[in-house]
């Protein structure tokens, strides 16, 4: 594909996807876009992407195509399911999986498609959707180094980071170890917070303190964005992984069980104000 501008697909126009395909067409690559919510087909189609019917219709024409649903069940239909993607994929294909799925779904994923002459590059994505308007997402991506090379010409267009963790399934390690790391951190903000805002100082006024010394953290900058909305899920995978090893993770384990009442908690009136905003 060397000089040549790849057809991109992209499963999956919601939040990320959408401003990633934005990111793509103003740097010249035709796209085609397939969604389950018309709206968003509609926003896709005013940013310039055709519209295919099926994941399938989009293997008859991309060249590189990038799967961004919410789970692994998601995944999977799109993909190996129904007029799924794997119907029509072409040798020589690239699939990237952007979601956040467990490191087993992306590996049985690369082993389907390599049977097909197609290959899959392991691609979740950190930071959230202010990033991904701006184009400076980090991408944590394993598969193989021409396939990465491949992946970097694409996800250089609404990525400023670009990590090579590995093969296929070091991807989707690393932004579970993140993932783990962020809820971590955001359970002890609302408990800081809430202990804190007992003794009457202004917690804006503390946060910028806190962003001073070692307990700064990107958690607490970008708090005003943190919904907890799949904590949960994230939580979920690491469990998975740790249970496959037998692995105990005493701390992992109770911050699954509190980020089911963080997220009602982050939304609700309680919330600590370290910003003085509620996201």
């Amino acid at each position: 594909m060397a000089g040549e501008k790849e057809t991109v697909g992209i499963i999956g126009v919601g939040r990320m996807g959408l401003p990633m395909l934005r990111h793509l067409r103003k740097q010249g690559h035709d796209v085609w876009a397939r969604d389950l919510d018309d709206k968003q087909l509609a926003e896709a189609r005013n940013a310039g992407a055709k519209i295919a019917a099926t994941p399938a219709e989009i293997g008859k024409h991309a060249t590189f195509v990038i799967a961004i649903t919410v789970t692994d069940a998601q995944v999977n239909e799109v993909l190996t399911g129904k007029d799924g993607l794997i119907e029509t994929v072409r040798p020589g294909t690239i699939v990237a999986v952007s979601s956040t799925v467990s490191p087993e779904t992306v590996q049985a994923l690369d082993e389907k498609f390599r049977a097909k002459g197609a290959d899959v590059l392991d691609a979740p994505l950190c930071r959230g959707r202010q990033y991904a308007d701006e184009g400076t997402l980090l991408a944590l991506v394993g598969g193989k180094p021409d396939v990465v090379t491949r992946g970097r010409a694409i996800y250089g267009a609404f990525c400023s980071d670009i990590a090579h963790l590995g093969n296929v399934g070091h991807g989707q390690v690393g932004k579970a170890m993140n993932n783990m790391l962020l809820w971590i951190n955001s359970i002890g903000l609302i408990e800081a917070g809430q202990l804190a805002a007992t003794t009457g100082i202004d917690l804006p006024t503390l946060r910028d303190a806190l962003q001073l010394s070692s307990g700064k953290s990107q958690a607490l900058e970008d708090w005003d964005f943190t919904t907890f909305t799949f904590a949960l899920k994230d939580m979920q995978i690491v469990s998975q992984m740790a249970d496959k090893v037998g692995l105990s993770m005493p701390m992992a384990g109770a911050v699954r069980e509190m980020v089911k009442e963080a997220r009602r908690l982050k939304a609700s009136p309680q919330a600590p104000a370290w910003t003085g905003k509620k996201a």
